[in-house]
């Protein structure tokens, strides 16, 4: 049925207001349409287009030189002369230099076989003389042989007293990391880096096994997981106790489905939390398993530390900050990542049109903060800290100027308003970084300490129980950890499964902690 038309007024008042409010209801439709086209035009980039967040010189002309240099120093950041500078530079077509191959690790065994020529071959073409060998031409080849799997016996010697028969005394057991098992340490160690190292599947595993002739059903698997992720909780604590005893944290949060959830559906999504902290030549990557992503959780894993935390713009961690001497920080990555997706929501605008908008100019002043984070990296914090006083401060307030008097002008539910309200709300919390040279412009670290755990969840999908989701966190923390700080994960799990079950004391679990400077000692002794 189709709807009656409203009859128009008659008298001039009652017209021109019905026109104000068509026109208002015109107005917001279309302000309506925009937002549906950008939502298709991000939509089909991220399906279609590059993952890539970097600028290219296709969409925006930002080549930095010694003019963005000054325009940095002297906080003059205003579009027209990043854009002038950039024009003016012819960039060289890139040069791509030809490696040759690298050499193999000195410290894999080498197995020589050497080629003689015939004896025909040896005969001299011009004299008829047997030629000998002067010299030799090495090549070398990486050879990859099958995992090795072996059997080990474990005979336990008995003893009898020679003058009374009744008295039997059988050797004892060394101590396992799971008693009257099959698995080894260095099969734990196998199973575990295979499942969160590289992110294949116990079932997967199951078949592998199958190949070679081992029937272990991955209920089996599933079960040595979840034991070997409660022994080295031990581990775990004092490695949190070191994260929450140093003054900076990172925190995310990522999903998780865990199928037998008490009190929850099946269906329903709980949470991961990663916390990256710990001095900076000893990270530790930890993570947590909760059923909730409620502001309650970081008040549980922050209820003993103080100084500051970085995070996204989720207002989950604002609670705690609140109530605990924590200082929250910002990640500009963040910021920079919805400019981003405000230029990919211009679709098929075209590449001058794309270089002048405003979310171009957005991303060539935060561009300028990265190019100063660049130069300071290897730096000391001090000195990083005196840079950002000089350069970054001046940015930032031009910036800030920026995006005051633009903010009025766009509306507030596009791509591009979203962007700038982002900004706006989290801009006490991005310029937190300028306070200390420790900390850093974004919270890319942590993000990347996700990246395994979510390539594990594409593969394996869920977890079964709570227990199971508790052990991946704890597994995850070690291995992380371990790569984080140069150790070889594989080699460090196999050890702390064999010397775990044997450490009666705090000082020897802190002995087998994944840290670079207590591996270092160990490895010396």
């Amino acid at each position: 049925m189709h709807k009656e038309t409203e009859p128009l007024p008659t008298d001039v008042k009652g017209l021109t207001e019905r026109v104000v409010q068509l026109s208002q209801q015109l107005e917001q439709q279309s302000l309506f349409i925009g937002q549906l086209l950008e939502q298709v035009r991000v939509s089909r980039h991220q399906q279609f287009g590059p993952r890539s967040e970097r600028l290219s010189l296709d969409q925006m002309a930002l080549v930095f030189n010694e003019a963005e240099a000054t325009v940095a120093e002297d906080a003059e950041v205003s579009s027209e002369p990043v854009a002038a500078a950039a024009d003016a530079i012819v960039v060289p077509a890139p040069r791509r230099c030809r490696g040759g191959r690298r050499p193999l690790p000195p410290e894999l065994p080498r197995v020589e076989v050497v080629h003689p020529l015939d004896e025909a071959d040896c005969a001299c073409k011009q004299c008829a003389s047997t030629m000998a060998p002067i010299g030799q031409k090495i090549s070398e080849q990486l050879d990859i042989v099958p995992a090795q799997i072996r059997v080990v016996r474990h005979v336990r010697q008995t003893y009898q007293c020679p003058n009374c028969e009744g008295q039997l005394t059988t050797a004892p057991m060394p101590a396992e990391p799971i008693p009257r098992s099959l698995a080894t340490p260095g099969t734990l160690a196998h199973v575990a880096i295979n499942k969160y190292a590289d992110g294949l599947p116990l079932y997967r595993q199951e078949q592998r096994l199958k190949r070679i002739g081992i029937d272990l059903p991955r209920s089996t698997l599933a079960r040595w997981m979840v034991t070997s992720g409660q022994l080295v909780q031990p581990l775990v604590n004092v490695l949190r106790d070191i994260v929450v005893g140093y003054d900076i944290i990172s925190m995310d949060e990522t999903r998780l489905q865990v199928l037998k959830e008490p009190g929850k559906a099946p269906q329903s999504q709980s949470y991961l939390w990663v916390q990256r902290g710990g001095p900076p030549d000893k990270p530790i990557i930890l993570y947590d398993y909760d059923p909730s992503r409620s502001q309650d959780v970081p008040q549980r894993l922050l209820a003993d530390f103080a100084g500051f935390l970085q995070t996204d713009g989720y207002e989950g961690y604002a609670k705690v900050c609140r109530e605990n001497p924590i200082i929250a920080q910002g990640c500009w990555a963040h910021a920079r990542r919805k400019f981003d997706e405000a230029l990919k929501a211009q679709g098929g605008a075209s590449s001058k049109k794309r270089k002048t908008s405003l979310a171009a100019a957005a991303l060539q002043r935060i561009q300028l903060l990265y190019r100063i984070e660049q130069k300071t990296k290897s730096m000391t914090p001090e000195q990083r800290h005196e840079v950002r006083q000089l350069r970054t401060v001046p940015v930032l307030a031009a910036l800030r100027d920026w995006l005051d008097q633009q903010l009025a002008l766009v509306p507030p539910r596009s791509a591009l308003g979203k962007a700038m309200h982002y900004t706006h709300k989290q801009w006490d919390k991005l310029t937190v970084y300028t306070q200390d040279g420790r900390l850093r412009i974004d919270n890319n670290l942590t993000e990347n300490a996700i990246r395994p755990f979510v390539i594990g969840r594409k593969n394996f999908l869920f977890c079964d129980t709570v227990a199971g989701a508790n052990a991946s966190a704890n597994l995850y923390s070690l291995i992380e950890t371990a790569k984080a700080n140069g150790i070889e994960p594989y080699a460090y799990l196999k050890m702390i499964f064999t010397a775990l079950p044997k450490a009666s004391s705090l000082e020897d679990i802190e002995a087998l902690l994944p840290l670079k400077e207590i591996h270092a000692k160990s490895e010396a002794a």
